[in-house]
């Protein structure tokens, strides 16, 4: 392989991605990678023992990105401004790259994420999130809102079937609805 290891890496991934989205991951093997990718078994292995750690190297980003966000709005004070920024700059980092691929592949593979190690990271990573979004307000009202705040963003990509609908016009939609949601936490219902 005369390109880069993170190229290769990369690549592995895509076309990993790429698979596990149009045959689904279970009826994905290491070698039909290979074989799509014009590489032998070993120099897949070399990058990825398994298709488990190629589902969690999808994750790694995600959850490094989480876990700014959510040291960001910990020193941030609780207001709507706040709950505002944080769940624009979430829908922000869910529209971006790669990761509505990744987010088509959960959501197509949920069985996949519910068995890994990553999948409950992603749960406690979420549950940080509207745990943000909804401090200064310990109503189940507002931790329940919170977390559908989440669900909006993340939904839009399945909820959303209207035809020709672009990206931009999904994430206006979800923030749209996550916004009437954040309004009414801390209102003290």
């Amino acid at each position: 392989m005369s390109e880069s290891t993170g190229g290769t890496r990369h690549r592995i991934q895509a076309v990993a991605l790429e698979l596990f989205t149009e045959q689904g991951y279970e009826k994905t093997s290491l070698r039909e990678i290979a074989e799509r990718l014009n590489v032998t078994k070993a120099a897949l292995y070399y990058h990825f023992k398994s298709k488990d750690e190629i589902v969690a190297s999808f994750a790694d980003d995600r959850l490094r990105q989480m876990d700014e966000l959510i040291a960001w709005a910990a020193e941030q004070p609780a207001t709507l401004a706040t709950r505002r920024t944080l769940i624009g700059r979430y829908a922000d980092s869910m529209f971006a790259g790669e990761l509505p691929k990744v987010m088509r592949f959960f959501e197509q593979n949920q069985t996949v994420l519910k068995s890994l190690v990553v999948g409950q990271q992603m749960r406690d990573r979420m549950m940080r999130l509207a745990g943000e979004l909804s401090r200064g307000d310990d109503s189940p009202a507002a931790q329940l809102r919170a977390a559908l705040t989440l669900f909006a963003v993340h939904s839009s990509w399945f909820a959303v079937r209207a035809p020709g609908v672009t990206d931009e016009e999904r994430k206006k939609i979800a923030l749209e609805v996550a916004d009437e949601l954040l309004a009414k936490i801390g209102e003290g219902d």
